[in-house]
């Protein structure tokens, strides 16, 4: 299974909308960021909002994620976040400091907007 990445204006928005496999995982990270090269794209928004729970391989990667899109010029926003998603991300020393969250794709659009200055 792939996550849709979709594109808009200079933003790619991605909504994850099913718990995912370490497989999907890892498509999903060659994915966006080959669309991020391929686009140019300045801006991510990560919608978790229907993520309930992540396991530890999970978390590495969203965080690798974060990490990988900043080094090719893309800040990511994340949304939608769980209680106990947060708590794992915590648990397992992931803490995403100078990552921007928000509650909802709407609010994350906003804060992408503003982190980037336009």
């Amino acid at each position: 299974m792939r996550i849709p990445i979709l594109k808009l204006h200079n933003y790619l928005l991605i909504s994850i909308q099913t718990e995912i496999d370490d497989n999907t995982a890892i498509q999903f990270q060659e994915d966006l960021l080959d669309k991020i090269h391929k686009s140019g794209s300045s801006g991510v928004v990560i919608d978790l909002t229907s993520v309930e729970i992540i396991d530890s391989f999970i978390a590495k990667v969203l965080g690798d994620v974060v990490t990988m899109s900043d080094l090719m010029g893309a800040k990511v926003v994340l949304t939608g976040i769980q209680p106990a998603v947060a708590m794992t991300l915590i648990d397992l020393g992931i803490h995403l400091k100078n990552v921007p969250t928000a509650l909802d794709l709407e609010q994350g659009l906003i804060k992408l907007h503003q982190e980037l200055g336009v």
